[in-house]
């Protein structure tokens, strides 16, 4: 992982951008501290995948999911 300031990002954005689309990851500080990174979107669709494998351990019927939010909503009211 590259980390560089956010003026340098302002001021070099293509050639960052270039580095992410060939799978980089660029760290952005702004007075010291990092407040961004930039991931390729493969990276980032595989690491929001990845975190849901814990969530999701089971395999789950869609019908029924969709009919339990259903009672959820009608008790509501």
């Amino acid at each position: 992982m590259r980390t560089v300031t956010a003026t340098e990002i302002q001021n070099n954005f293509g050639k960052y951008l270039q580095l992410v689309q060939s799978g980089e990851e660029i760290c952005v500080l702004k007075n010291g501290k990092e407040v961004a990174r930039i991931v390729s979107r493969e990276k980032s669709v595989s690491f929001l995948s990845d975190s849901l494998l814990g969530v999701l351990k089971n395999n789950y019927d869609e019908n029924e999911m969709r009919a339990e939010r259903a009672r959820r909503y009608e008790s509501a009211d």
